[in-house]
């Protein structure tokens, strides 16, 4: 056995008990702080041969390490989660008419655009694919995609403030 295996057979065990209960009994907790020791132990191994009461080292490190634990769950925003009934209200619905009438006129800002440059814009915000997926898709290099997304957008811009100033 090397050294590294040696100490964790004799300490192991002691070790998460110590841990679980500096944790209040949370194994996932004591868990992590135990490989959290091993790992500070590992990394000082050159050491551990000199170290006259390695148990007490080793839980002097899972102490230090659970108090930095806790204080960094303290230092997080506690987490809130909202009631059923706060979040529906939260969730914004759209009439269905309200969604006709958005599809109507996407249908026909995307009438202005070049077949090309139209089916690019629907492979990448329709179906929410990426540059490289829709490049897959539509059997066109990535930077092919990239421009034509960008020219895509630059046109409807361009067609937007114009209809802006009519």
């Amino acid at each position: 056995m090397t050294t590294m295996e040696s100490v964790v057979a004799a300490h192991g065990a002691a070790l998460l008990a110590y841990a679980t209960r500096a944790t209040g009994g949370d194994r996932h907790a004591a868990e992590d702080i135990v490989q959290e020791t091993w790992l500070r132990a590992w990394r000082n191994a050159d050491r551990l041969a000199g170290i006259e009461s390695l148990r007490s080292w080793l839980i002097r490190i899972a102490h230090n390490v659970s108090v930095d634990q806790h204080r960094r769950r303290q230092a997080r925003p506690t987490e809130v989660e909202l009631p059923d009934h706060e979040i529906e209200n939260t969730v914004h619905s759209v009439a269905p008419c309200e969604e006709v009438e958005t599809r109507i006129d996407v249908v026909a800002v995307l009438e202005h655009l070049s077949a090309a440059h139209r089916e690019t814009l629907v492979e990448v915000y329709f179906a929410d694919r990426t540059a490289v997926a829709a490049a897959s898709v539509l059997g066109v290099p990535v930077g092919t995609v990239k421009s034509r997304v960008h020219k895509a957008l630059r046109t409807l811009r361009a067609g937007e403030s114009l209809m802006a100033a009519a």
